[in-house]
């Protein structure tokens, strides 16, 4: 990627922060104390929830002992830089922890993601969008729909952007439900159709046949980052809409282990023919898609 999105310098800048508190052997509380700051205020900005001036980095970075002019500058820069995340101006409509998974989908040079109930956000058309958002919370108000499909049409940039490698397994209910009715879910398997014919795009369909697979305990999200010290994170969010993330080895890698066992059995050929197949198809019932997934899983 050409310069490091805000949200990647914070990621970095705040990596940076932890690593020189604990190599100071300082606590929180112990630095919140020197700086006369709230414990929450430091807490905040060692998440990445908060953003850090300038001026307030200076200190904190002679709290912590760093005195190398280079060190310095270049963490001054990471807090210039990280000042404006991406969707701040959504933060009335989502919570912390999904404006955070926001912020590390726009940074990531390699997205994998595993969905067994609906079409992802930044795979879906307007249509089905609107589809799933009603049927989330009846009588959601229009103007809350209309500000989160602008999110999911600005997220929809990360895939026709050549520089980052997407890669996305489908459960086969996700492309057999009819949100929104047929004429919708045609125009939602056509331009998963399109999308999964990007060159940088791989979208694969894990077919019902397979029986109990590891996916089977959730959804989840893994990002990797062009920049060497940042670490691979995994991100997942259960039906109540908690969500959990961490960049710790251990779970990120054994994540990733189990996308590629999700790999090994999802359909690996023809993806964008059957897709393009029952988009045409979508409108002639259910029946119709059993019968062209068959030989499709035969094959």
């Amino acid at each position: 990627m050409s310069a490091p999105s805000a949200a990647l310098q914070r990621l970095r800048l705040r990596t940076e922060l932890r690593k020189a508190r604990t190599a100071a052997r300082l606590t929180q509380r112990q630095v919140a104390a020197k700086m006369e700051w709230s414990p929450s205020k430091l807490i905040r900005i060692e998440a990445g929830e908060v953003g850090i001036s300038v001026n307030d980095l200076r200190p904190l970075l002679d709290a912590y002992g760093i005195r190398d002019r280079r060190k310095i500058e270049e963490l001054l820069d990471l807090a210039r830089g990280s000042r404006k995340m991406p969707y701040t101006e959504y933060r009335d409509l989502y919570s912390k922890e999904f404006l955070q998974f926001l912020a590390l989908e726009s940074s990531a040079s390699i997205v994998r993601a595993y969905n067994s109930l609906q079409v992802p956000g930044p795979l879906q058309t307007e249509e089905y969008g609107r589809a799933i958002m009603r049927a989330y919370e009846k009588g959601i108000d229009d103007e809350v729909v209309e500000r989160a499909i602008e999110v999911r049409l600005s997220r929809q940039e990360t895939l026709t952007s050549g520089d980052r490698e997407i890669f996305y397994i489908l459960d086969e209910s996700v492309v057999r439900r009819q949100v929104g009715g047929r004429g919708i879910m045609r125009a939602q398997l056509e331009r998963l159709a399109e999308l999964a014919a990007l060159p940088n795009v791989s979208i694969q369909i894990l077919p019902f046949s397979v029986g109990a697979h590891p996916g089977i305990q959730g959804p989840f999200t893994l990002f990797e980052f062009a920049a060497d010290e940042m670490p691979d994170t995994l991100y997942l969010e259960n039906p109540r809409g908690d969500s959990y993330s961490t960049n710790a080895p251990e779970e990120s890698g054994r994540y990733l282990e189990r996308f590629w066992e999700l790999e090994d059995l999802a359909i690996k050929e023809r993806n964008v023919d059957m897709l393009r197949m029952l988009a045409a198809r979508a409108e002639e019932g259910v029946d119709e898609l059993e019968r062209l997934l068959s030989p499709v899983e035969a094959a």
